[in-house]
C-alpha cells in the first residue's frame, strides 16, 4: 500500500492518522518463502515536526507460518511489530530522508510511503532467531527422515566419541569374520 504523504511533508506541524492494509501474502527472504497466516490493519500516526522531522509510529501483529528448526513441521509465529521511524524533511525534490540513506531508499520515495515494504523491515527485524514447535521437539532421524515426534523410527542413533576413532579402526581391522 502506497500512502501519498506530500500534504504532511510540506506542512509544519502536520499530522495525520492513516489506516493501513498490508498486501504482503508472504514473507520472501533468503531463508525461503513463509506464507502470512493472519494480518489486521492498523493505524499509522504520522507527524511533521516543524517541518523538519517526519514521524511514523504504529504497531501491529503479524502470524507467519514457518517450519520448526528441528522437524519441520509448520508453526505460527505471532510477530508483534512496533514501528518508529523518524526521517529528515528537506526541501529539495526528495522531500523526505532517513539518516541511513540505504534503509530510506527501501520504503519511502520522496513523499509516497511503501507501507508494505516499511512493514516487511519490521517484521526482518522481529524474525526469531529459532524456532520450535514445542521445547522438547525431537527433531527428525538423521538416517531414514522420520519425525521422532510423531514415532520412534527404530534407527541406531548413537553417535561414536570421536576420540575413540582410531580404537574403532583397530577392531574393524582385526575383526573376525
Amino acid at each position: 500500500m502506497i500512502l501519498d504523504l506530500s500534504a504532511l511533508c510540506f506542512t509544519a506541524n502536520a499530522q495525520e492518522e492513516r489506516k493501513v492494509h498490508i498486501d504482503l501474502d508472504a514473507v520472501e527472504s533468503k531463508m525461503g518463502t513463509f506464507p502470512i497466516a493472519k494480518k489486521e490493519p492498523f493505524t499509522l500516526h504520522l507527524k511533521n515536526v516543524e517541518n523538519r522531522r517526519l514521524l511514523i509510529q504504529g504497531e501491529t501483529d503479524v502470524t507467519i507460518s514457518v517450519p520448526c528448526d528441528r522437524c519441520l513441521a509448520s508453526v505460527s509465529v505471532c510477530l508483534h511489530l512496533v514501528i518508529e521511524k523518524n526521517l529528515k524533511v528537506s526541501e529539495d525534490a526528495d522531500a523526505v530522508k532517513d539518516d541511513d540513506s540505504l534503509e530510506q531508499l527501501e520504503y519511502m520515495n520522496g513523499c509516497q510511503l511503501d507501507a508494505d515494504r516499511l512493514v516487511y523491515g519490521e517484521i526482518l527485524l522481529a524474525w526469531p532467531a529459532k524456532v520450535l514447535c514445542a521445547k522438547d521437539c525431537k527433531g527428525i532421524c538423521a538416517k531414514c527422515g522420520a519425525n521422532l515426534n510423531e514415532t520412534d523410527c527404530g534407527c541406531d542413533r548413537t553417535v561414536p566419541d570421536p576420540r575413540m576413532a582410531a580404537f574403532q579402526d583397530v577392531f574393524n581391522k582385526f575383526k573376525e569374520v
